[in-house]
């Protein structure tokens, strides 16, 4: 899907579930105003072009991958934020955390931290969490509305979307 067709998408998710567009661009302002110096998307382009990468999720597998995680644990990781606990308990790091700031907010900052890009999704509902990207290292913003600044959309609406 291109941005052009994620736009009507967003507007039927919008319409679907009574979500505010304004308060998503809200959200998308205040995100790029924390924001100012912060990484470049290259940073992703390099750990994930051409590259095996291993999207991880917090589903029902999660638990018996992790021994896969391990074994290839130089793999580029992608991981949304309801696995993260998963993988600091194993000692396992994610190169790259994709969150809109919902998940355990002590590993997100501890993760955060470190080199780990993180990848922090504002939207109408989470304006008052988007203040911990300050906590954050190398974190790239984004939204499901217009972007702008150093804000990006690329396209999707959950954590896992993205």
């Amino acid at each position: 899907m291109t941005i052009l067709g994620w736009e009507s998408k967003y507007r039927e998710i919008l319409k679907e579930f009574g979500y505010s567009r304004k308060k998503d661009s809200q959200s998308c302002k205040l995100l790029d105003s924390l924001l100012p110096n912060k990484i470049k998307t290259a940073k992703i382009k390099e750990l994930i072009e051409n590259k095996p990468v291993f999207v991880v999720g917090a589903g029902p597998s999660l638990q018996s991958c992790i021994p896969i995680l391990k074994k290839y644990s130089k793999i580029t990781k992608i991981v949304a934020d309801g696995a993260t606990r998963a993988l600091v308990k194993n000692n396992l790091k994610a190169n790259i955390v994709v969150t809109d700031l919902d998940g355990d907010i002590t590993v997100l900052k501890r993760v955060g931290r470190t080199n780990t890009i993180m990848v922090v999704h504002a939207h109408g509902d989470n304006a008052k969490k988007l203040y911990l990207v300050k906590n954050f290292k190398n974190c790239i913003g984004t939204t499901q509305t217009k972007p702008l600044g150093n804000i990006h959309n690329f396209g999707g609406f959950t954590d896992g979307d993205r």
